[in-house]
């Protein structure tokens, strides 16, 4: 996608429902196959709420000829500071070169400013060099987190070793050990018999603001009302679960499928976060939920799982590598935008 500095500015409208044929057609020629049912869910998100996605488009003699869509982030794995997440950028190939692509993502970046955002965040993998030919001409560097991933069938839930609070990236974990790897194949499911691992409903919201305020130190309500909605909204996207011990909601894992971001060739889930209260440390709840939830993406066919992990944040990293995630072939950029 190259950029040339005297192309013609064209005005940049809002993305509309009526714009989804095009869109679908533009992606296909990126990705080589229709994502109608990614593109179709991510215009529909939008439009039931539009808080929290901002999706552009610019025409060219009356067609669409590009497209940029992307998403509010507010408080993943403890995110402090707010942010914007590009997930796809299209341009029609006949309008390649033109430098449509960057005026979108300038559209984006003006958006952000007004909303007090500080930085757009965005991953691809780095085999895909167009993008990454765009990344480095439009300003991006490298994130300071790691992107891994774990096959859902290949997935080994038998860790010696579970932190006792696995949500915010800048809290500390407490070493568990209560299995040998000899015992590894019994762990998951023991896990799961110690813990009830459930679908989030509507009556867990106060529960999760409690336990999300326990490890926070702080209010994040508006944050938490956002995720519970929208996984009680769409379950097809979000994948979401609560787990109690002894009837008290001790712990929630916040995940959503992802069916196309930058050229994705198979559905992922995406784990946003995972709570556990620090109550209940050492009752082995992130295994039982994590269990659960391979449990869940298999039935759904769903083969991967993948998870964004600041680079110093050694426990929580270590914890994941002991259940089998690894380090992706994706990477994560982000651009400063104050």
């Amino acid at each position: 996608m190259a950029v040339t500095a005297s192309a013609p500015q064209l005005k940049v409208r809002r993305l509309a429902p009526r714009d989804l044929d095009a869109v679908v057609a533009i992606d296909a020629s990126l990705a080589g196959r229709s994502r109608r049912f990614y593109i179709e869910r991510r215009l529909k998100a939008a439009q039931k709420q539009p808080a929290l996605h901002v999706q552009f488009a610019i025409d060219d003699a009356g067609t669409l000829a590009g497209y940029v869509l992307a998403r509010r982030l507010a408080g993943e794995f403890g995110r402090t500071e707010p942010a914007m997440r590009l997930e796809v950028i299209g341009v029609r190939p006949d309008e390649r070169g033109h430098g449509i692509g960057m005026q979108l993502l300038h559209a984006l970046e003006a958006e952000a400013r007004k909303d007090g955002i500080a930085s757009l965040r965005t991953s691809a993998s780095w085999r895909d060099h167009g993008i990454m030919r765009f990344f480095d001409q439009a300003g991006f560097e490298l994130a300071p987190n790691q992107i891994l991933e774990c096959s859902v069938h290949a997935g080994r839930l038998g860790a010696e070793q579970e932190p006792g609070v696995a949500a915010p990236e800048h809290r500390h974990f407490s070493a568990e050990v209560d299995y040998g790897a000899d015992r590894a194949n019994d762990f998951e499911a023991l896990a799961r018999d110690r813990v009830d691992v459930r679908s989030l409903a509507a009556e867990d919201l106060a529960d999760l603001v409690r336990i999300d305020r326990n490890l926070m130190g702080r209010e994040r309500r508006a944050h938490i009302e956002t995720l519970v909605a929208e996984a009680l909204d769409d379950s097809a996207v979000r994948v979401s679960l609560t787990a109690r011990v002894d009837g008290i909601v001790a712990g929630f894992a916040m995940a959503r499928t992802d069916f196309g971001d930058f050229g994705r060739s198979e559905p992922v889930a995406v784990l946003d976060t995972i709570g556990v209260d620090p109550d209940y440390a050492h009752h082995h709840v992130a295994t039982a939920l994590l269990s659960q939830l391979f449990v869940n993406l298999q039935a759904l066919r769903i083969e991967g799982v993948e998870t964004l992990v600041r680079r110093e944040n050694f426990d929580l990293l270590g914890f994941l590598y002991s259940i089998g995630f690894r380090q992706s072939q994706r990477l994560g950029f982000m651009k400063a935008v104050g």
